[in-house]
Formats: structure tokens, C-alpha cells, sequence
């Protein structure tokens, strides 16, 4: 063989193994490529879940708030009641008094 074509064919070879090399490297780079996009895919799923898990849970929240809205509304008119009653009541308990004032001033007579 002569030198030239000796050189050609060694050269050749280790531009094989290079490619061999190269393609190797990439089947490796696209395997992971593939797991990292299957990862993402994954927590893509897992993150629309916990979304609508907190889509359902505002809603919740949100019908108790108005719930204890109503509530302390009502609570309010029942106080305001109270108060009115109580007020009633000392109005009622002062009348009470100047009658049994009036009915020991009676006695005494």
C-alpha cells in the first residue's frame, strides 16, 4: 500500500471513531433529554392538579366566608336585641323599684 492511501485509511478510521463516539454521545444526550422531558411532563401534571385542588379549596373558603358573613349579621341583629331587652329590663326593674317605694310608703301609713 502506498503511504498516501495508508494515511487516507487511518485518517478515515479515526474519523469513524470520532462519529462512532459522536453518536454514542448524542443517543446518551437524547435518552436523558427524554427522561428530563418525561420529569417535566410530570410535574407539569402534578402542578395542573394542585391548582384545581386550589381552584376547590377558594371556592370553599370562599362559600364559608360569606357563610360567617351571614352569621356575624345575624349575630349583630340578636345583640342589638339584647340590648334593646336589657334596656327593657332596667327600664322595667326601675319602675319595679319606685313601686315598691311606693307600696312600703303605703304600708307605713
Amino acid at each position: 500500500m502506498s503511504k498516501t492511501r495508508q494515511f487516507k485509511d487511518e485518517s478515515y478510521g479515526a474519523l469513524g471513531e470520532e462519529i462512532a463516539l459522536q453518536k454514542k454521545e448524542n443517543a446518551k444526550l437524547t435518552a436523558e433529554l427524554i427522561i428530563a422531558r418525561k420529569k417535566v411532563d410530570f410535574q407539569y401534571r402534578e402542578k395542573e392538579k394542585r391548582a384545581a385542588e386550589l381552584i376547590i379549596a377558594n371556592k370553599d373558603l370562599n362559600f364559608q366566608n360569606k357563610e360567617k358573613q351571614k352569621r356575624a349579621s345575624e349575630l349583630v341583629i340578636v345583640n342589638r336585641e339584647i340590648t334593646f331587652q336589657n334596656g327593657e329590663k332596667e327600664s322595667r326593674a326601675a319602675e319595679l323599684i319606685i313601686a315598691d317605694k311606693e307600696l312600703a310608703f303605703q304600708n307605713e301609713e
